[in-house]
């Protein structure tokens, strides 16, 4: 596919929409854009979009996408001012019975979408971005990062933009223990507010 001269969030969004650079599109229902401000200060990157997120077309509005939405807003960020996105555009699945479970990009799929991420931020230059999981670390950085020692270090791409990693709001989900996930989602919450700490002027 050749590289569009992508200059705005709007053209970005029409052309993942066309995008066939990996087999991730044919069994989609669509691509799942970012979605935030142009000059958002701070870009925070997923996995890949769910059930939900693929059915409606927007990131993070599923259960996942509630949580997330409860740590932004006790870090004491604003998600309107906070552009959230994906490391990678389209849903991976496996179907069981009538349901559509995740399944985690492999490298090659992550690696094929990493060029719309690249696009991504090049158009919005966010001031600092959040690593939701290890897929989108590894997208960030070309390369494996742990993400529990990485936990509230500043890390930097190659042109300097600071990069802080935490987990994915799924990993709560899966916590049966109700005081576990009340205290991992303290430390999520916490994470979010450092890098907004590190970020203030």
């Amino acid at each position: 596919m050749p590289a569009p001269a992508i200059k705005s969030l709007k053209g970005l969004r029409e052309a993942e929409a066309r995008c066939t650079r990996c087999p991730l599109y044919a069994d989609a229902t669509q691509a799942v854009p970012g979605e935030g401000p142009l000059r958002a200060r701070l870009m925070l990157v997923g996995e890949q979009p769910g059930d939900q997120e693929d059915k409606q077309g927007h990131p993070f509005v599923g259960p996942a996408g509630r949580l997330l939405d409860q740590a932004i807003a006790g870090a004491g960020l604003d998600r309107s001012e906070v552009l959230v996105t994906n490391a990678v555009k389209h849903f991976k699945h496996e179907l069981r019975g009538k349901r559509r479970l995740h399944k985690r990009p492999n490298t090659y799929e992550i690696d094929r979408c990493k060029w719309w991420l690249d696009l991504e931020l090049v158009i919005v230059r966010p001031r600092g971005i959040v690593a939701l999981g290890a897929t989108a670390a590894r997208s960030l950085f070309g390369r494996p990062v742990p993400v529990e020692k990485s936990r509230r270090r500043q890390l930097a791409l190659a042109d300097g933009t600071p990069v802080f990693v935490t987990q994915h709001p799924s990993a709560m989900l899966r916590i049966e223990d109700r005081a576990e996930r009340r205290a991992r989602f303290r430390q999520f919450t916490g994470d979010l507010r450092h890098a907004a700490r590190h970020l203030s002027p």
